[in-house]
């Protein structure tokens, strides 16, 4: 066994850095010792300040951030702010990545910062059986992507977004939506960060759906900070 200690901006960035092959969606996540995704109902109570400046950096690096209507609502979501340390990370981009929001019901506040002060225009992505006022509706704030017919077929959502040129994809989850991308074999990489706390409780593991699927890992590196664990699987 070994303990590796975090590194510096530049070896994280390495340590990070996309495959070349594309496109290619990264999970992050955290969870707690006993497997929990929440603490007090909220996946932020689990995190420390390593796991912010990972998160930030992670987002620096993507072309896209995907997560759950659900996780908008509950995690009180706004839109993706560009940092300093993005400069050189962004060369050639928009200062911050967007926020792609998967909703079938398009239940969403179009007057929330998340629209309307987001430096990149935030995405929503649907499936055809959504309700068409509310879908007519949120065309006239931001493009919607149509992926699916009865339910969003998150597979094909990948695709689009990879159409228009956003392949390096982060999702942020929450658990339902991250075990559909698991389900559809779209997921490439997890990075998890195990926060050194038990939560009891009935809270939903990091991947929370229905039915097995099963996915084989291969264990990229293990970083450490206060006790923290950032661990980085890929697909095998």
């Amino acid at each position: 066994m070994r303990r590796l200690e975090p590194s510096d901006l530049v070896e994280l960035t390495e340590a990070y850095a996309y495959p070349e092959t594309t496109p290619w969606l990264r999970g992050n996540m955290v969870a707690s010792a006993d497997g929990a995704a929440t603490s007090g109902g909220k996946s932020g109570g689990l995190g420390s300040a390593a796991d912010r400046r990972l998160l930030s950096l992670l987002r620096g690096l993507a072309d896209v951030v995907v997560v759950g209507a659900s996780t908008v609502r509950v995690e009180g979501y706004g839109p993706v702010q560009p940092h300093d340390s993005w400069r050189e990370l962004r060369t050639g981009r928009a200062l911050a990545p967007p926020l792609a929001i998967v909703s079938r019901s398009l239940e969403l506040d179009f007057d929330a910062p998340l629209f309307t002060e987001a430096l990149s225009p935030t995405m929503v992505i649907t499936c055809a059986s959504a309700p068409d006022d509310r879908r007519r509706g949120c065309e006239k704030h931001t493009e919607v992507i149509v992926a699916g017919e009865e339910t969003v077929d998150v597979a094909a959502a990948l695709d689009a977004l990879a159409e228009r040129g956003f392949t390096r994809q982060l999702t942020e989850g929450g658990p339902r939506l991250l075990a559909q991308f698991v389900a559809a074999g779209r997921l490439d990489e997890l990075c998890l960060t195990v926060s050194p706390q038990i939560t009891a409780g009935d809270a939903a593991r990091i991947i929370n759906g229905p039915g097995p699927a099963s996915t084989p890992l291969r264990l990229g590196h293990v970083l450490e900070e206060e006790d923290f664990l950032f661990l980085r699987y890929t697909r095998r």
